[in-house]
């Protein structure tokens, strides 16, 4: 049954995952006078996932963001490749979503969380003259499924990824098990990357992270050319890896599942202009992710964090600097998609982890700044150079494929 009732509101941000309840949480925090409604139609905020990070990934000044939500931290972190094993001195941390709704939850009144689809999101827009242009105040009108509308000064849209086919993409996909080892399992720290399981349908490595003595998250993942994912058959490969390793469960706890985009090339103005050219976006709505590893948070905690300070532009504009601020993450993205090209492109699909091996042959902080998103240029240089993991005639036929790859 419908219900007839409009809500007034300065911000509404519609989606309630990493992204929009992270804006949730950052205005809550610096600009409690503004009536902010989060908008979600899934009963916990942040779905099901686990999300990790390094702690460099996040800048010192937007510690205080994150340091509520994390549930676990660990000192160094392993990778294991037929010709190299490597434990690295970094803090790596993860976020459950159990977590994060709480503490989301707890930031904002019951009525600023609302729990409803939204059908239509959209400017209120002046007629189009120069003077109206300039004298009206932009404000965004929202309908709910139910029947409900919401108007508010601002709108951000975080729901999802916009239309990928304007992006040429390879696939990450994987299933994360939680399973119980009883006497234990013996890891002290994470394993972030396994790659000497079989090669199976792409890159195929295996993650481990220990959340306590006797029960260990096991994820199965792939660089695939297709985003079709066969849970059971991932499964029974969990399973048969903690066996491997002499784990002998008796069951499990939660299960994740996951299908991300690695992103080579496309038009990034298309991609943007798919879900709305006059709306501010977060997310991967807005194409803040990393274009190699899919991940979002390092993104979304930066674009937070900076949101309490954003937020007083009038609509138009603010819209406007949410897209050129997506706009330059696109073009600082341009050497991991030059690197996602070599993958899916130069490499069969059982070598791809040649190149991941040869990657973790670098230096620790050139490792920390690739995750961060924060490769300088002697980085890329150095990524590039030496003696390639793939064919150098492969590598300069995917490379001069006529991709977009710096747009």
């Amino acid at each position: 049954m419908s219900v007839s009732e409009t809500i007034n509101c300065d911000v509404a941000i519609l989606g309630g995952g990493l992204a929009g309840g992270l804006i949730a949480l950052a205005l809550a925090e610096k600009r409690p006078e503004l009536d902010v409604r989060l908008i979600e139609a899934d009963a916990q905020l942040g779905g099901n996932h686990i999300w990790s990070f390094f702690d460099s990934d996040i800048a010192a000044e937007d510690r205080w963001l994150v340091e509520p939500l994390i549930c676990h931290s660990w000192q160094g972190y392993d990778v294991k490749f037929p010709r190299l094993n490597r434990t690295l001195d970094a803090v790596y941390n993860s976020i459950e979503s159990e977590r994060f709704n709480a503490v989301v939850r707890a930031a904002l009144s019951p009525d600023q969380i609302i729990k409803a689809q939204a059908e239509h999101a959209g400017p209120n827009r002046p007629e189009p003259s120069e003077t109206a242009l300039i004298n009206h105040k932009w404000h965004y009108d929202v309908t709910l499924k139910d029947g409900r509308s919401i108007k508010a000064k601002q709108l951000i849209d975080a729901r999802g990824p916009g239309d990928l086919s304007s992006l040429e993409c390879g696939w990450q996909k994987f299933v994360g098990m939680a399973v119980h080892v009883p006497g234990g399992h013996g890891l002290e720290r994470p394993i972030i990357m396994d790659a000497t399981v079989e090669q199976i349908d792409g890159y195929r490595f295996v993650y481990c992270l220990p959340f306590d003595a006797e029960t260990v998250f096991i994820e199965d993942t792939y660089y695939s050319d297709s985003p079709i994912l066969d849970e059971a058959a991932v499964r029974e490969r969990i399973i048969a890896y903690a066996a491997a390793h002499g784990w002998q469960t008796n069951g499990g706890g939660r299960v994740e599942t996951g299908v991300l985009p690695v992103v080579i090339g496309g038009d990034f103005t298309r991609y943007w202009q798919s879900t709305g050219a006059d709306t501010a976006k977060a997310g991967m709505r807005a194409g803040l992710f990393h274009p190699t590893t899919g991940y979002s948070l390092p993104d979304a905690v930066r674009l937070a964090a900076a949101m309490p300070r954003m937020i007083d532009k009038d609509g138009i504009f603010f819209a406007n600097a949410s897209f050129k601020n997506a706009e330059a993450g696109w073009r600082r993205g341009g050497i991991y998609r030059m690197l996602g090209t070599m993958l899916f492109h130069a490499a069969a699909p059982d070598q791809r982890f040649r190149i991941f091996e040869r990657f973790y042959t670098l230096s620790p902080a050139l490792i920390s700044r690739f995750y961060a998103g924060k490769s300088t240029w002697a980085d890329k240089i150095r990524v590039l150079s030496g003696k390639p993991p793939v064919s150098i005639w492969s590598a300069i036929r995917a490379l001069s494929g006529g991709r977009n790859l710096g747009r």
